[in-house]
């Protein structure tokens, strides 16, 4: 197998782990959300929640790398070698930041500032190279311009899924402290019950991206 398939399988797996390990978050939400459980059995599901979902984090964050030196193997974009490797490098450092916030357990406000400013900042010019290439500013295939769009939609979803899981953060911590009462049920049933709604809208936009990788090429 050549450079371009290896790439297309490494390409195809960020999407396959992205929506597997969503739906793994997906269910373990679902227990979380049972106040009919003990406390015990939901503050587990609340830590397989939390490291399952590492992958789609880090799907998210290899997926321009990896769609860039495809489409460069592909013939579909022509870019220089350096601009791929220096995508990879980027990509490793933000994983790792990733991974920092992770681990830190919400102790690095200013990593995680930093890393929430850094994501607007990638949204908003994935956004903008989309718009250039599908009104022809600069030269870009439509199908990568249409997943260029979607990617930013994606950390757009990413980080308003943050934001409706900001009550439910502090009802974790009351989960664990022993402090289940019908108030911090409430909070995490309608946290859960919201952010269904934008990871249902994520999973849409991933099976986008898939058939345009597949339909529209030349």
């Amino acid at each position: 197998m050549d450079a371009a398939g290896w790439l297309t399988l490494l390409h195809i797996l960020i999407l396959v782990y992205w929506l597997g390990a969503d739906l793994g978050a997906f269910l373990s939400a679902s227990v979380l959300a049972d106040a009919a459980r003990p406390a015990s059995a939901r503050m587990a599901a609340a830590g397989i929640l939390l490291n399952v979902d590492m992958a789609p984090r880090m799907a998210l964050i290899f997926a321009l790398p990896t769609g860039l030196a495809l489409a460069n193997a592909k013939g579909w974009l022509a870019v220089e070698p350096l601009w791929v490797v220096i995508a990879f490098l980027g990509a490793l450092v933000w994983a790792a930041i990733a991974l920092r916030i992770h681990l830190a357990h919400g102790r690095a406000p200013i990593v995680t500032q930093a890393d929430r400013i850094w994501r607007v900042t990638f949204a908003l010019a994935l956004l903008a190279v989309a718009v250039a290439g599908a009104f022809g500013v600069i030269e870009l295939a439509l199908f990568i311009s249409l997943k260029l769009a979607i990617l930013g939609a994606a950390v757009g979803l990413g980080l308003a899924i943050r934001v409706v899981l900001k009550p439910f953060e502090a009802a974790i911590g009351s989960l664990a402290r022993g402090h289940a009462d019908d108030v911090t049920n409430a909070v995490i049933s309608q946290s859960i019950s919201r952010v269904r709604v934008l990871v249902v809208m994520l999973w849409a936009l991933l099976l986008g991206a898939a058939f345009l990788g597949i339909a529209l090429p030349a």
